[in-house]
């Protein structure tokens, strides 16, 4: 199976859904699945999440777990079938569990430091989050000067309209949100 960052450069997008039901995620799937996009964040904002996730895993679209918060949360994710972690800050050891395990995580950064926090851990793939709020990609120019070998992956206030602007930046390798599946919620 092609892993998270190569569906990642190929598809440019990480879909997000914080389902409603389990359906709702088995729809996402079915839906990116025809479409062929590769990859399904799902947000462990409600309380069907992680039985969604535990269902939609294992299909053919690769399927992780969003706004991990702490390192137990990793280990029921992974244990439920998630193939990432995404989280909406940086948390150390919720980055130190995810390697620990062999789990591709994606941290969420919002500043300099955090961005240097990740790199110091060995990654160089971080999610910008809330990137509009941030600044959107003048955020991401300014992160791209100091740290040229750092890839993003903008989320929180893109949007179809906005999402072109940011994948024309060198320093991001895909944008994520919520707005590819607004319906699946």
């Amino acid at each position: 199976m092609t892993g998270f960052r190569d569906l990642l450069a190929r598809d440019r997008v990480l879909p997000v859904v914080t389902p409603a039901s389990v359906d709702n995620a088995l729809a996402a799937v079915d839906r990116l699945g025809a479409t062929g996009t590769g990859t399904l964040e799902v947000a462990l904002r409600t309380g069907v999440a992680e039985a969604a996730l535990a269902r939609a895993a294992g299909g053919p679209v690769l399927v992780g777990a969003g706004t991990v918060l702490v390192p137990e949360q990793v280990d029921r994710v992974v244990d439920a079938g998630a193939a990432f972690v995404v989280t909406p800050g940086f948390s150390a050891p919720v980055v130190e569990r995810c390697l620990a395990l062999g789990v591709p995580v994606l941290p969420g950064v919002a500043t300099p430091g955090e961005v240097m926090a990740a790199l110091s851990l060995g990654l160089n793939l971080v999610k910008l989050f809330p990137a509009r709020e941030l600044g959107g990609p003048a955020m991401v120019r300014a992160l791209a000067g100091p740290f040229p070998g750092l890839r993003l992956v903008p989320s929180g206030g893109v949007t179809a309209a906005s999402a072109a602007e940011y994948l024309a930046l060198d320093a991001v390798l895909a944008v994520s949100g919520s707005w590819l599946l607004a319906d699946a919620s």
